[in-house]
């Protein structure tokens, strides 16, 4: 079973990681507020909806993922080790990519979007989202955009060695990032001065190049 300390890591990878939600998804968030601006009351149940639809996606993701890492770590030698400094690898280059000092993982998700291209469609024949179904269903395709964020997590999910730890190591990721995208629907312009502001970027981005560096003195230690 996951522990509550690397669970609570994960969500804060999501709270750290919010800066590049807001940037990846914040158009789709706005999408589905705009037909009631200024209405809190009916843009907090489909916001939530689209949420949960996105949040489902990286539980699936990540149950799969864990279930890949599962059969590596039964071919790899000493695969959990291998396999947890890869992600500690990951994290560190999403630091670098967050932070604007190295944006090598927009190279992977430029590989991913050769999927997307395929996957996309199917969630804008709900836009413009009218109601908690469609926005639950936007979520649930839109949580398959590619994002070195996710990707990153991905990689770390591998190292839960099981589909239900993976499943748990993305819910857990997978609320860190709820916030920003749920207060995204009603503060776009406040929060935007926030992603445009490379110092609070360049924190976010400082604190998981730390915490990676933490992960891989400690698995090596």
């Amino acid at each position: 079973m996951m522990d509550t300390g690397t669970l609570l890591a994960a969500f804060a990878v999501g709270v750290l990681g919010g800066v590049h939600c807001l940037g990846m998804c914040g158009g789709i968030v706005g999408a589905i507020s705009v037909s009631h601006a200024g209405s809190a009351s009916a843009t907090w149940p489909r916001l939530l909806a689209y949420n949960l639809g996105r949040m489902s996606s990286y539980v699936v993701a990540g149950a799969l993922a864990g279930l890949l890492g599962g059969a590596l770590l039964g071919a790899l030698p000493q695969g959990q080790r291998l396999l947890e400094l890869l992600a500690a690898v990951f994290l560190i280059l999403l630091g670098l990519y967050l932070g604007g000092w190295w944006p090598v993982l927009a190279r992977l998700e430029r590989v991913g979007g050769r999927v997307w291209r395929r996957i996309e469609p199917l969630g804008r024949r709900f836009i413009p989202v009218r109601h908690v179904g469609q926005a639950f269903v936007v979520g649930g395709v839109w949580g398959w955009l590619p994002c070195g964020l996710v990707y990153s997590v991905l990689v770390w999910t591998l190292a839960a060695g099981s589909a239900a730890d993976g499943a748990l190591l993305m819910a857990a990721f997978a609320l860190g990032t709820l916030p920003n995208l749920m207060l995204m629907g009603l503060f776009a312009a406040q929060l935007a001065r926030f992603v445009r502001n490379d110092r609070f970027r360049q924190v976010a981005g400082g604190l998981l190049i730390a915490y990676g560096v933490w992960r891989i003195f400690s698995i090596l230690a």
